[in-house]
């Protein structure tokens, strides 16, 4: 008796269970708005083919990417912060005045900041679940006592709308090394401040996409009741979300400070809203439980190849905006098809 015949595999199911399998993954949206917008920019701005200017794209998109990695991680874990743009910025402000105003060390200051920003997000977090408030609300609040403690204490001690310099302090020399150093590859020049991004990607991606923590994120971000039901610390995981966010406030705000020797009260305002709009271009749904810090990457450096894309195509920089907008959009539409082509593999 000859034995049954295999079933021979189709190869258009093979095919399609291929596509479906790259279309799951949330960061396929950003890398191909990635590769739209460099080819764009290739081809009609001659600085941007410039390996000079290479250095420049990505630190105008570490400088958003720093705080979206912070920020994708929280909204994989179903919620927001719209403090983050200010809390950089208080961030700077609360190292400069801590060391000028008292006499002390810069890092002294840069200690201070640290645990004044790590507190901010543990308070965000703290808040969000004593309450049950919408995270939107508890850090909208936070927005504001922090846009307005930023003008008052700078202008109280400093008397005007930017901090004192620190450069001729103790120990500036040797935070500025730390926080605002650069290195000349060939004719590129590499910020600190895009090395410590792409530190904070991989270190961030891995945690999310190979731990238990990671786990969690997307657990509590996809049904916290369900996981707080199969024994996940939902409470824990989401004040540390906000935890994070404020050390790569940090992060940026002591970057900003060294770089520049002085912080205006007024920066950050509105950049939530960029770090927002990075994250869910990367692929992170508004409704949580799903998307890539990786992604939230490719959407800061689809903002920078932009940002420094329209300066050297020579157009007109208002229209920046406009391209957020409608990359916001696109994107969530973008997102959404993801989704449906990964519910039907």
């Amino acid at each position: 008796m000859s034995a049954p015949a295999t079933p021979e595999t189709d190869d258009r199911v093979e095919a399609k269970g291929a596509v479906n399998l790259v279309l799951a993954r949330p960061e396929v949206g950003a890398l191909i708005g990635a590769v739209v917008v460099a080819v764009l920019f290739l081809a009609v701005a001659p600085s941007f083919r410039s390996a000079g200017n290479t250095g420049t794209i990505l630190y105008a998109a570490a400088a958003i990417g720093v705080m979206a990695v912070g920020v994708s991680l929280l909204m994989v874990g179903g919620e927001f912060d719209l403090s983050t743009g200010v809390a950089a910025t208080a961030s700077g402000i609360t190292a400069a005045l801590v060391a000028w105003n008292f006499g002390l060390n810069v890092w002294v200051g840069v200690l201070a900041a640290l645990v004044f920003s790590l507190l901010v997000g543990a308070f965000n977090g703290w808040l969000l679940m004593r309450t049950g408030l919408p995270s939107f609300l508890v850090t909208l609040g936070t927005f504001f006592i922090l846009q307005g403690a930023n003008l008052a204490v700078t202008r109280l001690v400093g008397g005007t709308v930017s901090t004192p310099t620190i450069s001729d302090m103790a120990g500036y020399e040797s935070a500025r090394s730390i926080f605002a150093w650069e290195v000349n590859l060939g004719p590129v020049s590499i910020k600190a401040l895009v090395v410590y991004w792409v530190v904070l990607v991989v270190l961030a991606a891995l945690v999310l996409q190979r731990s238990r923590i990671g786990n969690w994120i997307f657990a509590v971000g996809g049904d916290a009741e369900a996981a707080r039901a199969v024994g996940v610390p939902v409470k824990a995981v989401k004040i540390g979300l906000f935890v994070f966010v404020g050390f790569c406030a940090w992060v940026l705000g002591m970057h900003l400070l060294f770089a520049y020797q002085v912080m205006q009260s007024a920066e950050g305002v509105g950049n939530e809203f960029i770090y927002i709009i990075a994250a869910v271009v990367g692929g992170c749904l508004l409704t949580g439980g799903y998307g890539s810090v990786v992604g939230a990457a490719l959407g800061a450096l689809i903002f920078g190849m932009t940002q420094m894309g329209i300066n050297y195509a020579g157009w007109n920089v208002d229209w920046f905006y406009t391209f957020l907008g409608v990359m916001l959009l696109l994107a969530t539409l973008v997102n959404t098809f993801v989704q449906k082509k990964a519910g039907g593999r």
